[in-house]
């Protein structure tokens, strides 16, 4: 998996490539602690992750938990349908701000920093 950031202003925005599961979690919180240095607030894109099992999504909520501690967030952005599914089945949609596309998330988030 290859994991894309840019910044926008004070958002972070977080782009995985490929399968984010029990192979490629650990690398999306190894650099996720790298971004943490940067800034606190992020847009995870997962417009081009194609799978994403429990592990993924436990990623996934680590660097929530991280980003929280630090005064700061992550939005959604950009689920596929089997992504989507997942977050569904485990209700994760309940603890993200999940919106359908990355500028609406990026605008959403800069208006509660």
């Amino acid at each position: 998996m290859e994991i894309e950031f840019k910044q926008q202003e004070q958002i972070g925005i977080i782009t995985p490539n490929g399968r984010l599961d029990v192979s490629s979690a650990q690398d999306l919180k190894d650099e996720f602690d790298s971004f943490l240095k940067k800034t606190t607030c992020f847009v995870l894109d997962l417009a081009n992750v194609e799978f994403m099992d429990s592990t993924g999504l436990g990623a996934i909520i680590s660097c929530m938990k991280k980003s929280s501690q630090a005064n700061g967030d992550i939005y959604i952005a950009n689920l596929q349908s089997k992504t989507q599914i997942l977050f569904e089945i485990t209700k994760a949609y309940k603890i993200f701000e999940v919106f359908d596309d990355l500028d609406t998330a990026v605008d959403k988030l800069k208006q509660q920093i």
